[in-house]
């Protein structure tokens, strides 16, 4: 059966199709693809995994593979959190990341999420460029220059947690807490971040268990009876869930009532509006509350819409709706004159209006400031369609890199 790329990677079921095989042949594309894009100087990988059976063989042998590409791999120590993946991938100025992760699906299945160098998931014309390479192209052949770290994304990732919430406004709550890990990745960061905060926190599932109690990591309102029951037997403020890589999260209130992501998400946009002084917009899926519309519309704030996968959101961010530092720093960048992008060897810069560069191959490369909207365009020329949409993302990743 061919292997396909769904809303957030490849999934499938533990020894059937999921197998170490295929684990080779998904890393191998992976590592073709981004042989073919990635700058040369720019070869670091994160690979991890999460609390799943398997996990940690599954990311070793896609270590190995990637590390005989000649990739720098940092290889996460413990079961990791996708978002702490994500922000590796941008701290480290990493290529990609490749996260053994079936998320919230049953135990049985296992999954790898490819994401790029922004750190966020793959879009579709990347995963499907990785399907044709599984299908029709030779190998990436061996080097000798690449290496295998131990990795620990924890202690930066919580660094980072702690400039972007207010904790000391929490700390003035007097509030109680409990935590329900699910079994899954988000032990050991959302509780030890509320503890380092002085916060009283009490845990519920937080040990690896790869069945997670016989049913899906999901932090649904049916999957949370335990965390519902220490709320209020305990007269706690808050009781806090996630799923099995932790990016998704339930939530319970004093009362032991399950409040809904679409609900929670409208709250926080508004929450962030007024406190933070946000004015960029904001953005939601096709599938998310209508709600979100109505914060943006009383905050005055534009309103984007996306398909479902926050990989479209990522996309949105990346095509620049700028803030004032990040139009600094595309400025910094745009008055780089750089030999090659992408392993492409720069021949002539035309910068009569933005910056065009034009490569030995006769192919172009434009990046021009809009002069009506906070963006930045990115327009190319190829021979051909496939290498046409490796040149965007090329153009992409120098741009935001």
């Amino acid at each position: 059966m061919a292997i396909r790329f769904g809303t957030s990677g490849w999934r499938a079921v533990i020894a059937d199709e999921f197998t170490n095989k295929n684990v080779r042949l998904v890393t191998e594309a992976i590592c073709s693809y981004l042989k073919n894009s990635a700058e040369e100087s720019k070869q670091t990988l994160i690979i991890g995994h999460d609390s799943r059976f398997m996990g940690e063989k599954f990311a070793k042998v896609a270590s190995k593979i990637s590390r005989d590409k000649g990739f720098r791999v940092l290889l996460c120590e413990n079961p990791t959190p996708t978002p702490a993946i994500s922000y590796a991938i941008r701290n480290e100025k990493a290529v990609g990341g490749i996260n053994f992760t079936a998320s919230h699906n049953p135990p049985e299945y296992q999954g790898i999420k490819f994401s790029t160098a922004d750190g966020a998931p793959a879009l579709p014309e990347v995963t499907k460029r990785i399907e044709e390479i599984i299908e029709y192209t030779p190998k990436v052949e061996n080097k000798e220059n690449g290496s295998i770290e131990n990795f620990d994304a924890r202690p930066n990732y919580l660094d980072d947690l702690k400039t972007k919430v207010r904790f000391d406004q929490i700390k003035q709550a007097n509030g109680k807490y409990a935590y329900d890990a699910l079994w899954g990745t988000g032990r050991g960061y959302l509780d030890k971040t509320l503890r380092e905060e002085g916060l009283e926190v009490e845990t519920l599932h937080d040990w690896r268990d790869v069945t997670f109690g016989g049913r899906s990591p999901e932090p649904s309102e049916s999957h949370l009876d335990e965390l519902r029951e220490a709320v209020k037997t305990k007269n706690l403020t808050l009781g806090l869930a996630t799923d099995g890589d932790a990016d998704r999260f339930g939530i319970i209130d004093k009362n032991g009532e399950f409040i809904t992501p679409n609900q929670l998400i409208a709250v926080l946009s508004d929450y962030l509006a007024e406190s933070r002084g946000w004015t960029e917009g904001i953005a939601r899926s096709v599938a998310t509350s209508h709600l979100v519309d109505r914060v943006a519309e009383n905050r005055n704030l534009t309103l984007y819409e996306t398909p479902v996968g926050f990989k479209f959101i990522g996309e949105l961010i990346n095509e620049d709706r700028l803030t004032e530092e990040i139009a600094r720093s595309l400025k910094e960048k745009l008055a780089h004159e750089p030999s090659k992008i992408g392993g492409r060897r720069i021949e002539n810069i035309n910068r009569m209006d933005g910056v065009k560069f034009i490569f030995a191959d006769k192919s172009w490369l434009l990046l021009r400031p809009s002069g009506t909207e906070p963006l930045v365009r990115i327009y190319a020329e190829s021979e051909n369609i496939d290498d046409l949409e490796v040149l965007l993302e090329q153009g992409r990743r120098y741009l935001l890199g």
